[in-house]
């Protein structure tokens, strides 16, 4: 008897239906044919373990299952569960009828009980654009699909209780969220907060604005001056995410395996902080088998680096095009896959190898040459992406001993989301382009163009720091965000002067 039923393949942050067709025939042999990979193919020997355990045979005739499309490899062990059930319906253990109109997948253990898989989310949003019924997924991939509205999405936790769904002999309770609920819930919740922070004035400003307009930021400091502290309460004062947002980040993560247990969408912005051992790989995405890097899991939030020159410097140039593309295309022999990428850059370094380079009470024990070469680290390309560049002193002792508080994260990001409300309207008929960060440089002589006394004090500053192209650029995309927060309409020269202040660690003059 022939069957067909329905799996998926995961391709970047998208998913592919796997039609799987199961001809059950006169005969003793086993055949699997469509591309399929080792993880794959061993699928036969949990499935014979899997059926006996739980009180099923495994069919005895002659087997031949195709995975179609042929021309895409099928990776995983996910596809364990549409294979057992296509087995056992082509052998008429159990009925066929309503197969079509589900989609399955899942990993068999050898007691028959279902592991998680990876990509729940993907699947769930391709199997609704197919007008299928339904998805027959892991109990614990199970809130994290039901987010997709408009299909039924069942959790199992056995093998059985699918045999006896597909033969009548018991019902599944499909899993509901309110997803609009619990994404409101949980957005506004932080564990830090930006009152904590002690002092560091130019700094907290630095980081609203970076927020306010989704600048690159880069902190250089000595040891203890708060760089990593103000860093991880950064994702505090970043506007909420959008439910689109939160559905595209929830889908990466999904891909990636990095959603936990019953988890459903993802309300909060993405602060992901990798180790400087990381590798090219991790850090962009790729692989054998293909996943998104740290880029990647890190897009609609924040990609912080801490201790940036001890990075290996191959790491550090893959970043280039991201920061400018916000996407990263990884192609090979046999396939090409693109991953979105539009992150904030927030890097943090000391200043030399000893740390104390220009700090106010400790002398530095390095010699010229050694703070140079610590610097030479970070490339002049790199440094040129980076919008907001600032310097950190460390805290003296009465503001240390302040108990007072500082202002809040809240209020911080009331005026963050309003500057942010301002970039939305200003650039609503413009696709992809939703804060200054991203402004063109069409866009940039449209919005950001200062007046004559504006023009000469960029002039002046262009020559002087011996400033990029880039870096012109630059300038004009944060002194626009400095305007928004103040409401003003046009930039004025007080802008350019802060926003040219945040210019003054590029790596020739500030070493001196």
């Amino acid at each position: 008897m022939l069957v067909k039923l329905f799996g998926a393949a995961v391709q970047g942050i998208d998913a592919t239906v796997i039609t799987i067709e199961v001809n059950c025939s006169r005969g003793c042999m086993f055949y699997l044919v469509g591309l399929p990979d080792s993880a794959v193919k061993e699928s036969h020997q949990r499935i014979i373990s899997a059926l006996q355990v739980t009180g099923y045979k495994m069919p005895t005739s002659n087997i031949v299952i195709n995975m179609a499309p042929a021309d895409i490899r099928k990776e995983g062990s996910a596809y364990d569960l549409p294979l057992a059930i296509g087995m056992l319906a082509a052998s008429e253990t159990i009925h066929s009828e309503k197969l079509s109109q589900f989609l399955l997948m899942g990993e068999l253990s050898l007691d028959g009980s279902i592991q998680p898989i990876k990509g729940a989310l993907p699947i769930a949003i391709k199997a609704r654009e197919e007008k299928l019924k339904g998805i027959i997924i892991p109990k614990q991939n199970a809130r994290e699909a039901a987010v997709v509205n408009d299909i039924e999405v069942y959790g199992v936790s056995n093998i059985k209780e699918v045999i006896q769904f597909f033969n009548g002999e018991c019902s599944l309770e499909p899993t509901i969220v309110d997803t609009r609920e619990e994404f409101y819930a949980q957005q506004n919740i932080y564990d830090s907060d930006f009152c904590d922070v002690k002092g560091q004035e130019n700094v907290k400003r630095a980081l609203e604005v970076a927020a306010a307009g989704g600048h690159n930021i880069l902190m250089i400091g000595a040891p203890g001056s708060g760089k990593s502290m103000m860093s991880k309460r950064l994702p505090s004062i970043l506007p909420p995410l959008s439910l689109k947002e939160s559905l595209e980040t929830t889908k990466i993560h999904s891909v990636a395996g990095k959603l936990g247990r019953n988890s459903s969408l993802i309300s909060k912005r993405p602060f992901r902080d990798p180790h400087h051992t990381i590798s090219q790989v991790a850090m962009v995405g790729g692989g054998s088998f293909p996943q998104p890097g740290e880029i990647s899991l890190a897009h609609n939030g924040v990609l912080f680096l801490d201790e940036l020159p001890e990075f290996n410097r191959s790491v550090l140039e893959v970043l280039r095009q991201p920061l400018e593309d916000r996407r990263i295309t990884i192609s090979r022999s046999r396939w090409s896959i693109e991953y979105p990428a539009s992150f904030m850059l927030v890097a943090s370094m000391n200043p030399c190898p000893c740390g104390y380079y220009n700090h106010p009470t400790k002398a530095c024990v390095c010699s010229p040459g050694q703070v140079q070469k610590y610097l030479n680290k970070i490339s002049g390309p790199l440094l040129d992406r980076i919008d907001i560049q600032i310097e950190i002193v460390p805290v003296p002792f009465d503001k240390m001993s302040d108990t007072r508080q500082g202002e809040s994260s809240n209020a911080i990001r009331e005026r963050v989301i309003k500057a942010r409300k301002i970039q939305e309207e200003r650039f609503k008929s413009y696709s992809g382009i939703h804060c200054n960060a991203q402004m063109t440089s069409r866009l940039l002589s449209m919005y950001a163009q200062p007046d004559e006394k504006g023009f000469a004090l960029l002039k002046q500053a262009m020559k002087r720091l011996n400033l990029s192209a880039r870096a012109y650029d630059r300038i004009l995309k944060v002194s626009r965000t400095i305007a928004d927060l103040e409401g003003s309409i046009n930039v004025l020269p007080s802008h350019l002067a802060e926003a040219i202040g945040y210019r003054n660690l590029d790596r020739e003059n500030w070493a001196g």
